[in-house]
């Protein structure tokens, strides 16, 4: 199965685990540790954002450790921005209108 970034970020629990490693890569007992779901649940949210591209599992010894790739949620903030400047545009536009409506009706009081 396909998977992208968003898929990834839509589960907060997903969002959650990236905060987690974001700060330390953690192996996944560590991680396991943090959640009050079962390990064979936090196994499969792990595999997601491996499949994603957000984390990669990096082994030590018999260790297997969680290490955070953040350069995928861009992927993110490029669609965001477009909505960002949509909605600036619009409400610089909506401000400008309001602005134009309060100067004109405090002139029409003065007369």
């Amino acid at each position: 199965m396909r998977r992208d970034v968003f898929q990834a970020i839509a589960d907060p629990t997903r969002r959650d685990i990236i905060d987690l490693i974001a700060h330390q890569s953690l192996n996944l007992n560590a991680v396991a540790d943090n959640f009050n779901i079962s390990r064979p649940a936090i196994s499969k949210h792990i595999k997601i954002l491996t499949e994603c591209g957000l984390i990669i599992i990096r082994q030590e010894g018999r260790e297997r450790y969680c290490e955070i790739q953040l350069q995928k949620l861009n992927e993110v903030s490029i669609w965001i921005e477009q909505y960002r400047v949509f909605w600036t545009k619009k409400l610089d536009a909506l401000d400008n209108f309001l602005n134009k409506q309060s100067t004109t009706k405090r002139k029409q009081s003065k007369k």
